[in-house]
């Protein structure tokens, strides 16, 4: 139910704001409104304000909107009322009415990261895990345990790291831009400073996912290799060990972070029944050591080792909160990053570079709707934002059917002095509405694939 209500409550704000932006700028234009309308198909509410010219009306199915405006193109206009149709308007104001809905997306995006930037978000801070062996941040030196403090494409520009959120969107911003990304991290059982640099310009990422942060080997924060619950009759329980357990060495291996433990406890039944390892833990301040022998289990036709315990501590949090300038700046100079990494991903798409899988559908965004929305307002307020400037964008595109291709046919306009015929047009329309209709078809294929996966 919170699925459905978050992805509903999104898409009718978003559409809103859309919708709102052409709306307000065809009235300042003096534009006659005839109708603005969030949702398709029957209407379940309309109102029309005193004095005011333009209906309101909600439909049923809350996928898109429209603004109405008077346009010869339509419907006769009386001769009275022709100053006050769109396709009358001066080029500039029709080109400012429509590119207003997209800039309302990417201007509530701003608003939405600098609200959050404002009041202050709870964020793991930027301690690295143990990197999976062979990946870039192994190769690179990193152990386990370090804090970044600093990150940033130009040793020259390196800019102050605040949390695992910040350097986890540089990482996708290198990867996917081919960008060497240079650390500096603070050892801290040693308390010494060195820089790292990260050969993301290597990487040939075609999708943005997990498998893209293995191979950068900086996955998660780190969490301390702490017990947590332990399950009656489990290996753990039969060998001693108890919630609340610091386990510091298996073997020999230091153990840095819970998912080494938990990758190390998965990978001990590959080769057969787990042998018994000596672990070596603090309880209470004192040091024991006890031996503990995983059990064998198959999951999914792959045999993995479990010892019937919750392994790893929650990571190490940090609040961040800036002021009003500085939140404002966050917030734009975030859209702006969000947009030109949008763009630039569309733009492998087209060309081969990057998979079709990364285009996601309805299905995925209501999914992250409900998700995002259960973990607190912050992060609903972070999946708006995010999805805000993905509408933003892809309406900017030179589609003919979106306000993007519009603004084509206007600057046709503008350089030759002529407007679109009508026979292009239609060709055009045609064109586009095909282009956007194999859009959506992937688009919804990818949404049940990660579904069904």
């Amino acid at each position: 139910m919170l699925t459905v209500v978050a992805f509903i409550a999104a898409l009718g704000l978003l559409i809103a704001v859309h919708e709102y932006g052409h709306y307000r700028v065809a009235v300042l234009c003096g534009v006659k409104v005839l109708r603005f309308s969030i949702g398709f198909g029957k209407t379940l509410f309309r109102w029309q304000p005193a004095g005011s010219s333009t209906e309101f009306v909600i439909g049923a199915f809350p996928i898109g909107g429209y603004v109405k405006m008077l346009d010869e193109r339509e419907a006769p206009v009386p001769d009275e009322q022709k100053c006050l149709a769109f396709n009358s308007q001066p080029l500039r104001s029709r080109v400012a009415i429509v590119a207003a809905g997209p800039l309302a997306n990417l201007i509530l995006a701003a608003f939405l990261y600098s609200v959050v930037n404002w009041s202050g978000v709870e964020l793991p801070r930027a301690i690295l895990a143990v990197p999976p062996v062979g990946s870039i941040a192994d190769r690179a030196g990193i152990n386990g345990g370090e804090l970044v403090t600093q990150a940033g494409f130009d040793v020259a520009e390196l800019q102050s790291v605040e949390s695992f959120d910040e350097l986890r969107w540089l990482l996708t911003r290198g990867a996917l831009e081919g960008r060497d990304v240079h650390l500096v991290v603070k050892d801290t059982a040693a308390s010494t400073t060195r820089d790292v640099q990260l050969p993301l310009a290597e990487l040939d990422v075609q999708n943005a996912d997990q498998t893209m942060f293995q191979a950068i080997g900086i996955i998660g924060p780190r969490t301390r290799p702490v017990i947590g619950e332990v399950m009656a009759d489990g290996a753990a329980h039969r060998a001693g060990i108890r919630q609340g357990d610091h386990v510091t060495k298996v073997g020999a291996v230091q153990v840095v972070d819970g998912q080494q433990l938990r990758d190390w406890i998965r990978s001990t039944a590959s080769a057969g029944q787990p042998a018994e390892t000596v672990w070596s833990i603090e309880r209470n301040g004192e040091a024991i050591k006890i031996k503990v022998q995983p059990q064998r289990v198959v999951e999914g036709g792959v045999a993995v080792g479990k010892i019937g315990a919750f392994v790893g501590a929650a990571p190490e949090f940090v609040t961040i909160r800036y002021g009003l300038l500085e939140g404002l700046i966050g917030g734009v100079t975030r859209t702006w990053e969000v947009s030109a990494l949008t763009l630039r991903m569309m733009g492998k798409m087209l060309v081969g570079e990057a998979s079709l899988k990364n285009l996601s559908g309805p299905l995925t965004i209501a999914d992250y709707a409900g998700k995002s929305a259960s973990l607190g307002l912050t992060q609903y307020l972070v999946f708006l934002a995010l999805i805000s400037v993905s509408l933003g964008v892809l309406n900017l595109l030179p589609l003919p059917v979106l306000d993007g291709g519009h603004l084509m046919y206007y600057l046709w306009e503008g350089i030759t002095g002529k407007a679109v015929s009508d026979r292009w047009m239609e060709r055009l329309q045609r064109g586009g509405v095909a282009v956007l209709m194999a859009m959506m078809l992937v688009a919804v294929f990818n949404d049940v694939t990660r579904l069904l996966g």
